[in-house]
């Protein structure tokens, strides 16, 4: 789908967690190193997002803090 934009922070309001599961905070992350989109995953402390490219495995850390950003998807090179 080159070319095209998907945006993961479209105005889907949020959902309650199901019974007996808990709701994980992500963010959309397209892979152009592969051309794949994947979800990135807060970590325990809620310091950053943390994930990898589901083919070649490249990491990505997208850090949380004052004055960062609302964007929920981002492109990784």
């Amino acid at each position: 789908m080159a070319g095209e934009h998907f945006d993961a922070a479209s105005d889907i309001p949020q959902q309650p967690p199901q019974e007996g599961g808990s709701r994980r905070t992500y963010v959309g992350i397209h892979f152009t190193c592969c051309d794949v989109y994947s979800r990135v995953y807060i970590n325990r402390d809620r310091s950053a997002y943390l994930g990898n490219c589901p083919k070649c495995a490249k990491q990505v850390r997208i850090g949380i803090g004052p004055g960062g950003t609302s964007s929920r998807f981002f492109t990784v090179q």
